[in-house]
């Protein structure tokens, strides 16, 4: 646990450096803005999680081994691990894509989504009300999986690394990321699902491992990145991207997503029907 408290932090400034050295995309905004932005909102993120998230999980994990389906399995102690920390990310899954569902979450998880750039910064920028949903999210989690207290702290250490480093605008060679991208969601993947286009925005919701959106044909990779508009089109707007702005947006009468300032919709002139068939894009 006391190795994660390091790494993380020091993989975040690793992913920070390179990505200034190798751009996947050509920044909109200029950074410190964004960064004070994401800092602010990132802070009170992370002081919920510390203040909720964090205690009623620590609670319920003492537990956990008493309850939920794995407390009912009757297979190796191994495979129990192995079944438990796939069914935390599949189920991470269906989370993420239920924030992009209902509307009532998705308004909260906008504000994760409007940052016109994306890189390792925005891994932190969430509104503080949809960390604290998150606590309600996570206390079901361990109630219905169960399992050692080792399951819940390796599979959050390993999901703290993997979304800073998909969130990251780091440039890795192709054939690396092609072949990252057949296990793991990589930052061509995630950045895909950050566009303007409600097509692809609504897309890509893996966590950790990709082969979700494989399974439930919710992939898509054939964007070429120079062509992905980061952020959300109704929301486009340098003052929307404010710290006020952001924290009260989810409590304001919402706008066009899909739609510019301008009223025209964030379109793409041809997207694949069946991404699933194709390669990653450059």
């Amino acid at each position: 646990m006391q190795v994660a408290l390091y790494m993380i932090p020091l993989f975040f400034l690793l992913l920070f450096a390179l990505e200034r050295a190798f751009p996947l995309r050509k920044p909109r905004r200029p950074l410190v803005p964004r960064l004070i932005v994401n800092g602010c909102i990132g802070a009170l993120a992370v002081t919920v999680a510390i203040l909720l998230v964090r205690p009623v999980a620590e609670r319920l994990i003492l537990h956990a081994g008493e309850f939920g389906l794995l407390s009912i399995l009757a297979v190796p102690d191994a495979a129990k691990w192995i079944v438990g920390f796939l069914l935390l990310d599949l189920s991470f899954y269906y989370w993420h894509r239920a924030n992009h569902a209902l509307p009532i979450l998705w308004r909260l998880h906008n504000a994760h989504h409007i940052d016109p750039d994306l890189d390792v910064s925005t891994t932190f920028r969430f509104h503080f009300v949809e960390i604290g949903l998150s606590a309600a999210f996570r206390a079901i989690q361990i109630v219905l999986i169960g399992g050692p207290a080792s399951l819940f702290v390796a599979y959050e250490f390993v999901f703290q690394l993997q979304t800073l480093f998909q969130h990251s605008n780091l440039r890795l060679p192709m054939a690396v990321e092609r072949w990252l991208s057949l296990v793991l969601v990589t930052p061509r993947m995630h950045g895909i699902h950050h566009s303007q286009v409600r097509e692809e925005n609504n897309s890509n919701w893996s966590s950790v491992f990709s082969w979700w959106d494989r399974l439930h044909r919710t992939l898509r990779l054939n964007i070429p990145q120079s062509q992905v508009n980061i952020g959300i089109a109704g929301y486009s707007l340098p003052k929307d991207n404010h710290v006020k702005s952001v924290l009260l947006m989810p409590f304001r009468r919402q706008r066009d997503y899909w739609r510019r300032p301008d009223g025209t919709k964030a379109t793409r002139s041809s997207i694949p029907g069946d991404a699933t068939q194709t390669h990653l894009a450059p």
